[in-house]
């Protein structure tokens, strides 16, 4: 486990990686406020959440340190918000790429996004996302609503990973998104992930609780981490339940009292149980089974039939935020998904 001065030191390596997207200096007459909400009042063109998300990625910073997004600022502090690549202009444009919308009216729209689809605009995907998807949608739509994916008032209320395929829901309304957030924010929402893990479970059920932050030694992937040693880990809550048993593999089901990025593959790695062909996350490699050629053979080719993750989202259940309705979707998994568990049976009733 990293101490606070690897930490810290991995912290002043990291600045020089970082590009400056924005910066000022407080006010001498500022209240103590928090830095997410301070940010959203004086930075053009975000939102709250972007900002937390910033935040818990270690690029707001002040005096010098990367702070977590419940700081308070005080008079003169110097606040950055940095990227650890150069600033890039990121105007959503709309582009004809087919959605299948699991339901819709004035206030929601929930789609069940294919894997290999990014949802947000970021660093090596300037184009061809899930936002551009939707402004081409909404654009095509005979409506007296006008619905621009720039605007951060409206859009995605959470997000799910470009490899992860599932249910995302999209706030048309400003109302509807300050309602759906505050949900996510209480975890009053219900979500469930379907996963094909490496490992078997003695156990039916069980409980992953651990702090999330960004590795300290590679920025692209997370890691569980004891909040006293790393500031910016945020405490993440995964139960998991068995849904079926094969040889050297087990489907489950995730259900999340949190939603932190990568956080179902962080905490299944965490517990000695990597997704299937996850691999930021060491689950493209054979971790378990037989020493034969044949069953290598039979591996390789559940790769090469879902080379991704194997994570769905599977439900996904809020209140309405207008009629206060509970509203509740199930989708059924990607392709890819389906033909790999099917090949897990047939291989669980003729194993070598």
């Amino acid at each position: 486990m990293s101490s606070s001065n690897d930490i810290e030191n991995q912290t002043e390596l990291q600045e020089e990686e970082l590009f400056e997207r924005w910066r000022c200096q407080v006010d001498k007459g500022q209240t103590p406020l928090r830095i997410d909400k301070y940010l959203t009042e004086h930075m053009s063109g975000t939102s709250r959440n972007r900002i937390q998300t910033a935040a818990d990625a270690g690029n707001v910073w002040v005096n010098g340190k990367a702070v977590n997004s419940n700081y308070k600022v005080k008079p003169l502090d110097t606040i950055q918000v940095l990227l650890d690549h150069e600033p890039h202009d990121f105007t959503i444009q709309p582009e004809n790429i087919p959605l299948t919308i699991v339901y819709e009216d004035e206030e929601v729209l929930v789609i069940n996004k294919p894997a290999g689809l990014v949802v947000h605009p970021g660093h090596g995907n300037y184009e061809h996302t899930l936002l551009n998807a939707l402004a081409y949608y909404f654009a095509q739509q005979k409506s007296t609503q006008t619905l621009d994916m720039n605007d951060p008032s409206i859009g995605l209320v959470h997000r799910i990973d470009k490899d992860t395929s599932g249910l995302l829901l999209v706030a048309k309304t400003p109302e509807a998104k300050t309602n759906l957030a505050l949900q996510f924010f209480e975890h009053s929402t219900q979500r469930t992930y379907n996963a094909l893990v490496w490992g078997t479970f003695r156990e039916d059920e069980g409980t992953v609780e651990g702090a999330l932050a960004r590795d300290t030694r590679d920025r692209t992937i997370y890691k569980v981490y004891d909040v006293e040693d790393n500031p910016l880990a945020k405490p993440a809550i995964t139960h998991w339940r068995v849904l079926e048993r094969f040889p050297y593999v087990t489907f489950v089901e995730c259900r999340l009292e949190t939603g932190r990025t990568h956080q179902i593959r962080v905490h299944m790695k965490h517990i000695g149980h990597p997704l299937f062909a996850d691999e930021k996350y060491g689950g493209m490699e054979i971790l378990k089974g037989l020493p034969t050629q044949k069953y290598k053979q039979f591996i390789q080719n559940c790769f090469a039939l879902c080379p991704r993750q194997v994570l769905h989202a599977k439900t996904l259940g809020f209140k309405h935020p207008k009629t206060g309705k509970e509203m509740f979707f199930d989708s059924d998994w990607a392709p890819d998904i389906k033909q790999l568990i099917d090949k897990w049976r047939n291989y669980g009733t003729s194993k070598e």
